[in-house]
Parts: C-alpha cells; sequence; structure tokens
C-alpha cells in the first residue's frame, strides 16, 4: 500500500470539482469517479490500483494532445483531461511508474 503524494491528491480534488461542474462529459465512467475520490481523499493505494493507473496513463498519454487538454486552450477542461485528473494527472502518471517494477 502506498499513500498518494500531494501532487496527486490535488490533481485529483481538481477533477472532482470539475466533475461536478459537470465537465466530465457523459462517458465518464464511475471507475474514474471512484478513483479521483480515492486519491483526492490520500486513501492508501494497493499495488493492484498502481498497476490500474499506470496501464491508464499510457493508454491515454495521447490524450494530452487533445483540444482543451490544457489550461487556457479552448474547451478546458475538456473530458479528457477531468479523466486525466481523476487518475491523479501528471503527478499520478509520475507516481504510478515510480512505484512499480517493470
Amino acid at each position: 500500500m502506498a499513500t498518494p503524494p500531494k501532487g496527486v491528491q490535488e490533481a485529483a480534488q481538481r477533477a472532482l470539482r470539475w466533475i461536478e461542474d459537470g465537465k466530465a462529459g457523459k462517458n465518464f465512467t464511475d471507475t474514474g469517479r471512484t478513483r479521483a475520490k480515492q486519491l483526492a481523499d490520500g486513501d492508501d493505494v494497493s499495488e493492484e490500483v498502481l498497476t490500474k493507473m499506470r496501464a491508464y496513463f499510457r493508454r491515454h498519454e495521447a490524450d494530452k494532445d487533445a483540444d482543451g487538454f490544457t489550461s487556457g486552450g479552448d474547451g478546458f477542461p475538456s473530458p479528457g483531461r477531468v479523466a486525466w485528473d481523476a487518475w491523479g494527472g501528471d503527478p499520478g502518471q509520475r507516481w504510478a511508474e515510480s512505484q512499480l517494477d517493470d
């Protein structure tokens, strides 16, 4: 078990605010909501969850090039950005990679 670092918690907290504001889009999943709450609350994360986080980030890396992903861009925050931050954002990506041996 590992405790999410502050940056991961902050990204997930931001995602929860965006979800509340209706920015997540119609395809946002319960899994994303659950992960955002877990990380935002600073709850310990299992190796299984870290593995899922790493897989999510690897699968969705290309989403960072989409419209609305970057602050200040048109359509920010896009549903993809909301989901990215629900999984801990860039700090979550670095953290998940650092916690797991390949």
